[in-house]
């Protein structure tokens, strides 16, 4: 370049203006990829007024945050599907209500008790959801369960008397995702000798569902009865047999506390096997880890136990070995912690175990029985609903060769005897973190077992009481061992468990009856996690809270955000963060019994009959229930992507 062609490009360059480094710095960050930084839930108030006691209840919005700084609100709403008392033509050519309990010849089932009156038993409490991953033809079902009848219509209580049962529903989605139910039908269990107070559930990774079987009835307390004497086990498990199979002789309380897998077909048909080696137990919940093989339960009660299963096969729960846990408390503070060995009870079949109950086996086959401390017997504790020996210590001895039947029919109190803890106290709802590899466990009442007792056989945990529960985060790893030292084949072992959300409860009730915090969980019970979220949602059956909440806690953030309420005196069930199906998000959640239990709160702030007088009217106390779900989430998935396209173009 010549010297006067120089000089003049110096002074074109003196004519524009450099950048300042912040104004360079930002024209960078201009170019930057903008992503999603955080996704949080914003607090719903708890519920003050009338009105907003008496129905499901949300102020919740989700905020999305950006990179660049910018926000985006989406309000939530609580959507109806179905009251359980709504009526729907079945597959059998009969319309009758979705919570109808079926027999064995899936006719539904007729309430005598009030005089002159020929009507079908109803059920108010609609628990578990399991929204399936569409079928390869588009079709969208939902399974949802139907825990118990809580009266009859002459209003006697009919829990575990009246047979469960489990609907299937056909949805369509609008434009904007909002859930319409085209169909819904029952599920047939009598391949599976009925179904016995399923509570909460599952989706498989395989895209079917987990039931449960919840309080199995006593074997001991069945076989040695006298007929004057009856305890309330037995005689739940004679009348449930006398209504499914319209006769009471074929009552066996082997029959139930089982896991049932629902498989459903492309066109919505289903198909029910019952999982014997998975253990016999208070099934809460089967929640399956991303191995396909590996399992977790919830023992519901009072001293019950914390279990895992290994199946021999990936999708395939026929075949498998059990484990019990100990726990070994290291802290006590915040609702404890604790490390875990497990304890292996055995392997077998579902095929084998169906064997030794069609033969007719009995707890006398398995055990012997003594009152008293006696040369050879164990003392265990344990929780089997209801039985003569309800809460008393039980000293019993294994028969030489049962110890496949003791493990997979008495699976509680055979793993008290070798050694695993059974002091747990309201094991409920189970939920799996994949990528961290943690698993979350709902303890709704920190007492009784879980407490320091030294009358107690053994004495594992002993923690502070709190009625309001807590949360439980367990940590997964492998290449672990039992505590005989043979080698557990599986990557998703859980080696530590500790409190990591804990209840409040009041010296004093509130305003409004809570005997609990309200801006803190009480008596966390249906768990469920999105990874889409990173939130870990939770549902309450609390005797806490007047109105039991549904709360979203971020595993990173540690934020607990309330979401939802549900009527007064109704529990918070059906919890299911469905992070997409067919580009949209949802949380399903039910709510099952309004309207119960409410005289044993006494508020001040409002007037506890006109609570009582408006379910009664919109729903009728323990007459109905709500299938529903909450609505107005933005899928995450779709966001990232619509985010990516957007600056493509640019």
């Amino acid at each position: 370049m010549k010297k006067k062609g120089i000089i003049a490009a110096l002074a074109l360059g003196m004519m524009i203006p450099a950048l300042h480094p912040i104004e360079a710095s930002q024209q960078k960050k201009a170019t930057k990829e903008v992503k999603i930084e955080s996704i949080s839930f914003t607090h719903s108030k708890a519920p003050t007024t009338i009105a907003e006691m008496t129905k499901p209840f949300t102020t919740s919005s989700v905020i999305v945050k950006y990179t660049n700084g910018k926000t985006k609100s989406f309000p939530l709403t609580y959507k109806r599907l179905f009251k359980s008392t709504d009526k729907f033509k079945m597959s059998n050519g009969k319309t009758f209500s979705a919570g109808t309990p079926t027999d064995y010849f899936n006719k539904p089932i007729t309430d005598k008790s009030a005089t002159g009156k020929l009507v079908h038993y109803v059920s108010d409490a609609p628990d578990a959801n399991s929204l399936l991953r569409p079928m390869k033809n588009g079709s969208l079902y939902l399974i949802s369960h139907y825990e118990y009848d809580s009266l009859d219509r002459a209003g006697n209580p009919s829990w575990r008397r009246i047979p469960a049962s489990m609907t299937i529903s056909k949805l369509q989605q609008t434009k904007t995702g909002e859930l319409k139910v085209s169909t819904v039908d029952k599920i047939s269990f009598s391949s599976t000798n009925g179904l016995w107070v399923p509570c909460a559930g599952s989706l498989t990774p395989w895209n079917t569902h987990l039931g449960s079987e919840e309080y199995e009835p006593d074997a001991r307390s069945f076989e040695f009865d006298t007929p004057d004497q009856l305890s309330q086990s037995t005689a739940h498990v004679m009348d449930f047999a006398k209504l499914y199979f319209g006769d009471e002789k074929k009552a066996n309380p082997y029959y139930y506390g089982f896991i049932p897998e629902v498989i459903v077909s492309a066109d919505g048909k289903t198909r029910v096997v019952k999982h014997y080696s998975t253990g016999r137990r208070s099934n809460e919940i089967m929640v399956v880890m991303p191995d396909e093989r590996t399992a977790y339960f919830g023992d519901d009660g009072e001293y019950t136990m914390l279990f895992m299963y290994v199946a021999d096969k990936p999708r395939d729960l026929s075949s498998g070995t059990l484990y019990a846990a100990k726990f070994i408390q290291t802290s006590e503070k915040n609702g404890g912690s604790g490390k875990l060995q497990w304890i292996k009870l055995g392997h077998a079949t579902d095929k084998e175990i169906k064997q030794m109950i069609d033969s007719g086996i009995k707890f006398s086959d398995i055990f012997e029985v003594s009152d008293e401390p006696k040369e050879g017997f164990v003392a265990v504790k344990q929780y089997s609903a209801q039985n003569s020996n309800y809460g008393k210590i039980e000293y019993l001895k294994l028969k030489p060769g049962m110890e496949k039947a003791a493990a997979f029919l008495e699976s509680r109190r055979y793993g008290a005897m070798l050694g695993a803890t059974s002091e747990f106290n309201k094991m409920e709802g189970i939920a799996v973190n994949s990528k961290d590899k943690k698993v979350y466990v709902a303890i709704a009442d920190i007492s009784k077992g879980m407490e320091k007792n030294a009358q107690d056989p053994v004495d594992h945990i002993q923690l502070s009481k709190v009625k309001a529960g807590a949360v439980y985060e367990l940590s997964l790893t492998s290449s672990q061992k039992s505590m005989t030292g043979e080698s557990i084949n599986s990557k998703y072992v859980a080696t530590s468990m500790r409190a990591i959300i804990v209840g409040e409860d009041l010296k004093q009730p509130d305003a409004y009856g809570n005997k609990a915090n309200v801006n803190k969980i009480a008596g966390p019970d249906n768990l469920s996690f999105s990874s889409d979220y990173r939130t870990l949602f939770i549902g309450e059956d609390s005797g806490q809270h007047i109105n039991n909440f549904v709360w979203a806690y971020n595993v990173d953030t540690k934020k607990l955000s309330r979401i939802l309420s549900v009527p007064a005196g109704a529990e918070a069930t059906g919890l299911q963060a469905v992070d997409s199906r067919n580009g949209f998000s949802y949380i399903m959640s039910n709510f099952q019994h309004p309207g119960d239990e409410l005289d044993n709160f006494k508020p001040t702030a409002v007037n506890i009959e006109d609570v009582k007088k408006r379910i009664n009217a919109t729903y009728g106390i323990n007459q109905a229930g709500v299938v529903g779900y909450i609505y107005g989430l933005p899928n995450i998935q779709k966001l990232q992507k619509e985010l990516k396209k957007q600056q493509s173009k640019k």
